[in-house]
């Protein structure tokens, strides 16, 4: 069994991003499974914090399941043409402290697909997701990617995709990123589509 790890960058109840994902775990490729996890509940950052008090509960467990994952999938919104804060602040709780890195995200497989009302998607953010995951030494998949725009129109009031192009693309998309996953775990190259 391939197993991901899907956190969205949005804590709002009714966030696209939220649906995307739970769409997506929805539709995996047989042999795979999408664990959805939240970043809700993570504080902001504070080196203060985690000198007095320790890693939140939230965090470690959080970076437990990452570690232990085939796969990272990263559903972000564009906020200000780039990363929610509140996004980059649990990666930033993540990687902390610096020599857990690589048993979290090091060559860990991570993809980043996006949903926005706006037009042009979430381009912007998933751009600035680069240079994160370069400095977190993550194994960044880039054989494929998904866009969703005019958010509003693609999924129904519950949540659900009401679109079925969407749909096929999310499909298509994680039949590749789950692909890449299996063949890191294997030790082979992977194939990008």
């Amino acid at each position: 069994m391939t197993t991901l790890i899907g956190l969205s960058g949005s804590l709002r109840q009714a966030s696209y991003n939220s649906a995307l994902l739970r769409g997506a775990a929805g539709i995996m490729p047989a042999g795979s499974e999408l664990v959805v996890e939240t970043i809700r509940g993570i504080p902001l950052y504070d080196a203060d914090l985690e000198a007095s008090e320790g890693f939140p509960e939230k965090v470690t467990a959080l970076k437990d399941a990452i570690a232990a994952a085939d796969g990272l999938l990263l559903v972000t919104p564009e906020y200000n043409n780039s990363i929610p804060g509140v996004f980059k602040n649990a990666i930033d709780w993540l990687s902390r402290p610096d020599s857990d890195i690589k048993r979290v995200f090091g060559n860990k497989p991570v993809a980043v697909i996006g949903a926005s009302p706006g037009g042009f998607g979430t381009i912007l953010s998933q751009n600035a997701w680069l240079p994160i995951l370069r400095t977190l030494k993550a194994d960044f998949w880039s054989g494929g990617r998904l866009m969703v725009s005019r958010a509003g129109t693609v999924f129904n009031q519950d949540g659900t995709l009401a679109d079925q192009k969407i749909e096929d693309q999310l499909r298509k998309f994680l039949e590749g990123f789950v692909a890449f996953a299996r063949a890191a775990r294997q030790g082979a190259p992977a194939a990008s589509a």
